[in-house]
């Protein structure tokens, strides 16, 4: 009991602090995996609204992402997930309210590296996460 508002401090459980630390580090990779399906069944013509609804996020809770990461201290690996789903929705919204004036093709191109250079990145901050927490210096 605090002794000078008289409340008392509840504490949350361990496990749910585990529960929500898991969650939270797994949301922006299926986050991710859904924006990569996404733009690949886009591409092809096929209209997968499940997708979309499960998948699909909007600035306000990617911002409560952003936020949440530095408050658990994720490291860049797991927020290079977020800045790709960012990137990729961006992208998206210029493209359907400004229009881009080139082709499905070359816009699938353009998704295509956007994604491999988001994929090179998170493998390489994998990497280095790895080698700095095997090696126990600071990087």
């Amino acid at each position: 009991m605090d002794s000078d508002t008289g409340k008392v401090e509840r504490k949350p459980s361990k496990r749910l602090y585990k529960v929500t630390l898991g969650t939270m580090k797994l949301i922006p990779m299926l986050l991710a995996l859904c924006a990569v399906l996404n733009t690949v069944f886009c591409f092809a013509g096929i209209k997968f609204d499940v997708l979309s609804l499960f998948g699909g996020i909007s600035f306000l809770p990617l911002m409560f992402l952003y936020l949440t990461s530095y408050l658990f201290g994720f490291c860049r690996y797991h927020r290079m997930f977020l800045h790709y789903v960012l990137v990729t929705n961006v992208i998206t919204l210029i493209e359907f309210y400004v229009g881009v004036p080139v082709s499905d093709e070359v816009l699938m191109c353009i998704m295509s590296i956007i994604t491999c250079v988001f994929l090179f990145l998170i493998l390489y901050y994998y990497r280095r996460e790895k080698c700095c927490r095997l090696s126990e210096k600071s990087c």
